[in-house]
């Protein structure tokens, strides 16, 4: 995670924030806490020196206060916001663009990636509201770009807000970015024993999506061994099976979110 590898000591992480409306100021080679944060992990790759614990700690503190005025934010809209997370080529946009064919909700979605466009073209593509957010080296989003992606987002047109993290099931399960829910999704494909590889990702999960299902007569995989797993990890997780294939799957996951709308 962020903590071990130290990429959470990125630019967009060190900020002043103004609750007036202002924008982010960034402050890069003059931020004592980024050079100071940088420094440590240049004399230490692993990590264990505990100024530098105390910065990244500080970092996620931080995260964590942004992502409580992103939360506020969706609420003062009666907007439900959900994080999906995954692997890359999983299906996390797959899933969006039917989604929108089957839902009786608007949605918009924010789309992190760390070079392209392309899956935000995509949506745009299926009339779906969507902001693209370029990550550069950054393996996750965090609550910072998210807050600047919102100032490009109709929230007033949105029922649902989806934001769709950068592939990765290690960094992202550690940031928090003011969601009210967290949709995991693992592929058929991906093979068995991610669940138990990755046990910090599917403990945050509220819902996880078994997807690409109709994959499964090409790939030895036991279904059920991976959900007594994901049980095990979390036991009041819910998990759906999905396929884009199915739409009577992909109503069903428009019907978890519609149930999860209707309880808040």
């Amino acid at each position: 995670m962020c903590k071990d590898c130290g990429c959470s000591i990125t630019d967009s992480h060190v900020h002043s924030h103004s609750h007036e409306g202002e924008e982010h100021h960034h402050h890069h080679g003059d931020s004592h806490e980024h050079q100071e944060a940088h420094a440590h992990l240049h004399d230490n790759p692993q990590l264990n020196d505990k100024k530098t614990i105390e910065v990244i700690t500080k970092i996620l503190d931080k995260n964590d206060h942004e992502a409580g005025h992103n939360r506020k934010h969706f609420d003062e809209h009666g907007v439900l916001c959900i994080n999906l997370m995954s692997s890359p080529g999983s299906g996390k946009t797959t899933l969006l663009e039917h989604l929108s064919d089957v839902a009786d909700f608007t949605f918009g979605v924010v789309e992190g990636d760390l070079e392209t466009s392309r899956d935000a073209d995509r949506l745009k593509a299926k009339n779906i509201q969507a902001h693209q957010i370029q990550t550069g080296s950054a393996c996750h989003l965090d609550a910072f770009m998210v807050h600047k992606a919102l100032h490009h987002m109709d929230m007033d047109a949105m029922d649902v807000c989806f934001i769709e993290n950068v592939g990765n099931l290690v960094c992202p399960a550690s940031y928090d970015v003011g969601s009210h829910l967290n949709i995991v999704l693992v592929s058929i494909p991906e093979g068995e024993d991610k669940i138990a590889k990755y046990p910090v990702m599917f403990r945050k999960a509220d819902l996880i999506l078994f997807t690409k299902t109709d994959l499964l007569p090409y790939f030895e995989y036991d279904m059920a061994k991976e959900k007594e797993m994901a049980r095990k990890l979390k036991p009041n997780v819910d998990i759906l099976e999905v396929s884009t294939k199915d739409e009577a799957s992909l109503k069903k996951v428009a019907q978890w979110i519609k149930f999860k709308m209707e309880m808040r």
